[in-house]
């Protein structure tokens, strides 16, 4: 046990607030679940259902940001498709949920979703076999965004396609998969996808305990990725992916299969996407083909950059950030918003390449800086 602690908390100095943000993170979430499990609701400390709730999906867009930051703050990767692994795996996750609706759906069939009795298919789709097993379903949730990215790199990568034309080739793909979900006859309930769910592992979705449950999962995942992800980028592997994306000539002369690398990362960076795709399902409950929008890849990369990108952390603040912001604004104007998350972008790229991240470490350099000048005064 102690060499597996050792295994997540060595790391490089840049990783030294990584164990604090996760104690952070973690007492947070245990407060904010006894406050709403615990505490009457007409206590002032009272946290709501539907705070949990919002705070639990908030949490799974934070983990997508950290699978953005992996690729494009240590590989120099910029991938505005990650929108379609977090939809992949919360396909996975909305299909084993449909499967647990059985007769408790609006016409009653004991097998079939409702949206295929109404198209009038007469039995399941191959791809929904096994979809009524957990186990199966969450398999599924990371097998298919991490083989749609294996296959992708793949091709992408030793072809030595880089920039703005990967950029472009992930957008086409996300957008490509959005036009396929749309279509009725695809068996994922067209335009209005999966919903209406009932029950997870045979606990109700509605009630309190369960939203709890999730939240406090997310949580849990959340920081076992964000101590993984710190360590593996510390170790000769991440090394070699930082020599990748600051001098990949120079790293291919000296031997490295470079294409492996960020292969392997883009991989890595997808798995967890689908995982957090997965989570935040039963929680917002539905999934539908408008997660694959370009829009919502685009909005990923904003987040990571508001927050700094190469950091892990500074993406998962960036993400709880500016999603606490699109909540409170889109209640205020929510015409606006979209002008608003534009001109923080065009902010927050002239004034702070680096990000939240970026200027709190230069605060800091100035700080000791001051304080040297001082003692030698």
């Amino acid at each position: 046990m102690s060499k597996l602690i050792n295994w997540f908390t060595e790391g490089r100095s840049s990783g030294k607030y990584t164990l604090p943000f996760v104690v952070l993170l973690l007492a947070v979430t245990v407060l904010a679940s006894a406050a709403n499990l615990l505490l009457p609701q007409d206590s002032a400390l009272y946290v709501s259902t539907y705070s949990i709730t919002l705070l639990g999906k908030y949490l799974c867009y934070a983990m997508l940001a950290l699978a953005v930051d992996i690729i494009w703050g240590y590989c120099g990767i910029l991938s505005l498709g990650h929108g379609a692994f977090f939809a992949l795996g919360g396909y996975a996750m909305g299909m084993y949920l449909m499967r647990q609706i059985g007769d408790r759906g609006v016409y009653g069939h004991p097998e079939l979703p409702d949206f295929m009795v109404f198209l009038d298919w007469k039995e399941l789709p191959w791809f929904w076999l096994g979809m009524d097993q957990f186990w199966f379903a969450m398999i599924m949730a990371v097998v298919v965004p991490g083989l749609l990215a294996f296959v992708f790199g793949w091709l992408a990568f030793r072809s030595r396609v880089t920039g703005v034309y990967l950029s472009i080739m992930t957008q086409a793909l996300t957008y490509a998969l959005l036009l396929a979900f749309f279509r009725n006859e695809m068996g994922f309930g067209g335009n209005n996808g999966l919903t209406d769910f009932k029950e997870i592992l045979g606990f109700d979705l509605q009630s309190d305990s369960t939203r709890v449950s999730l939240f406090i999962i997310t949580a849990l995942i959340l920081a076992l990725v964000l101590l993984a992800s710190q360590r593996i980028l510390s170790s000769r592997l991440g090394k070699v992916t930082l020599a990748v994306r600051d001098a990949e000539p120079r790293t291919r002369f000296i031997g490295y299969r470079t294409e492996r690398y960020k292969v392997w990362l883009f991989v890595y960076s997808a798995v967890i996407a689908g995982v957090a795709g997965a989570l935040y399902v039963p929680q917002v409950g539905i999934i539908n083909p408008g997660e694959f929008s370009p829009i919502n890849s685009i909005e990923i990369v904003i987040w990571v950059a508001v927050g700094g990108r190469g950091t892990l952390i500074g993406a998962i603040i960036g993400a709880l950030l500016v999603n606490y912001a699109k909540t409170r604004f889109t209640a205020i104007m929510p015409d606006g918003w979209l002008f608003a998350l534009g001109a923080l972008f065009v902010l927050v790229t002239l004034f702070l390449p680096k990000g939240l991240m970026g200027l709190y470490g230069q605060l800091q350099s100035k700080r000791r800086q001051n304080a040297e000048q001082e003692v030698q005064s």
